[in-house]
């Protein structure tokens, strides 16, 4: 697949890395030359110094061939005039990065799209939705919906007391062909874990099951969580995202942002309705003490600092807080969260990457998903033919050692299947696969 990258910035660096593992062919367009120095050395991709809204740059990408032009600069207006040129020369997917509000809703995605773009993406956007829903389900340290939540993918830690740890998956009573869950994946340190009957479940342990959206409170108590509801929330920063997120749960939780510039909060303030603005040095744990940290339910770090928000949330956890969440930039941190202690770290490069990479990938794949650590992905493939995957049992597939279905949408039902399963002509299928597994799953779903 040709692909046309403008902007090589954290986004259009961290997707043209992901990118170019797929082995696709990339080509790179900024005005800064230092960043595509750095990226050409780094990356096997082509690079183009320009413009992204010049058509003699568009045309040095060759943007007439590229089956996908993604514009992921910071400036939206760039983004948009370079996927509509892109569109009108040729290009058979084009994908622009917006975080205005208006774009992204209803009649303003129309009528953005009816000038020639196909999709519109907002990593902030993303990473703002993600929040509200681990603030949801705060006992879970990882979401993820697919077809409009008709199965979730969700993720939760094992205590030190919980009644499941020393114990073989296979020992498990009422484990083995549920029809609400089924276990997909254990994250141990670094090491991760598709599950057996023999697999001994330990203490601190990371896993992930598919569920039935119903049925997630199952989760907890198969696990052994008390469930929580979040009623208080404190935001650390007034960054964009955090305003993103407050508006999502300013009327459905009692919301608190602390920010240390005062020309900032008063701009927050006249965004949002149902907020307490609190102007002050957010590093300032006596101050957060003041305005009721240990009385919160959850603490999100959404400054522009990792490190930062890092700390900020394990002495959140120190004060009590149940639930913390943190924004990073850099995603090797995002491997460390669950042996840290912060339940969960958001980044929105990788959402973003997830998002667009259903566009990239071969096969009939309509969803992607990576895991925090997790080596592996989660994808959501249709089956478009009759083949033996409609033919035999999934027993009889002789899948990939590597991989798992977790889970089946059959129209408005959905399954979670065993050995005696057996897919249908539109099936949505829920594929868990470590990465020596997806060659072989692309040509299989192909």
């Amino acid at each position: 697949m040709n692909i046309v990258i403008a902007g090589a910035g954290d986004v259009g660096f961290h997707l043209a890395e992901l990118l170019a593992t797929e082995n696709q062919n990339i080509v790179l367009i900024d005005n800064d030359q230092d960043v595509l120095d750095y990226a050409g050395s780094h990356l096997d991709v082509l690079t183009v110094r320009g413009d992204a809204t010049s058509i003699a740059t568009l045309q040095s990408a060759r943007v007439g061939n590229a089956d996908l032009l993604l514009a992921v600069t910071t400036s939206e207006q760039t983004n948009m005039m370079a996927a509509i040129l892109s569109k009108k020369m040729g290009a058979t997917r084009v994908i622009a990065r917006v975080d205005n509000e208006e774009y992204l809703e209803g009649e303003g995605t129309a009528t953005i799209c009816s000038l020639g773009i196909d999709q519109l993406i907002s990593p902030r956007r993303l990473a703002a939705l993600e929040i509200e829903r681990l603030i949801k389900k705060c006992s879970f340290t990882d979401i993820f919906e697919f077809e409009h939540g008709k199965l979730s993918l969700v993720g939760i830690s094992l205590a030190s007391d919980s009644p499941l740890a020393g114990k073989r998956l296979n020992q498990i009573e009422g484990l083995n062909n549920r029809e609400e869950m089924q276990l997909i994946a254990i994250l141990r340190g670094h090491h991760t874990i598709i599950p057996r009957g023999n697999t001994e479940l330990k203490r601190y342990d990371h896993i992930y099951f598919i569920a039935r959206p119903g049925d997630t409170k199952l989760v907890e108590q198969f696990v052994g969580v008390k469930p929580r509801t979040v009623t208080s929330a404190m935001i650390m920063g007034g960054t964009d995202l955090a305003i993103a997120t407050a508006r999502r749960l300013q009327y459905g939780y009692k919301v608190t942002i602390v920010e240390n510039d005062k020309k900032r909060c008063q701009h927050i303030t006249e965004l949002l309705d149902n907020v307490l603005v609190v102007n002050g040095d957010f590093t300032n744990f006596d101050l957060l003490e003041e305005e009721g940290l240990s009385k919160m339910d959850a603490f999100m770090a959404l400054t522009e600092n990792s490190e930062t928000n890092i700390i900020a949330c394990l002495t959140a956890h120190n004060h009590g807080v149940y639930k913390t969440i943190a924004q990073v930039e850099n995603k090797e941190y995002v491997h460390i969260s669950q042996n840290i202690g912060v339940d969960t770290l958001i980044n929105k490069k990788l959402l973003a990457a997830n998002d667009i990479f259903r566009y990239v990938r071969k096969g009939n794949v309509e969803a992607i998903t990576t895991l925090q650590g997790v080596d592996a992905e989660v994808i959501e493939y249709v089956i478009t033919k009759t083949n033996r995957l409609t033919k035999k049992t999934l027993k009889e597939l002789h899948f990939p050692d590597t991989a798992l279905i977790g889970g089946v949408i059959r129209g408005d039902e959905t399954i979670i299947p065993n050995g005696s399963s057996q897919l249908q002509l539109g099936d949505r299928v829920i594929v868990f696969a470590k990465p020596q597994a997806i060659r072989r799953l692309d040509e299989l779903f192909r």
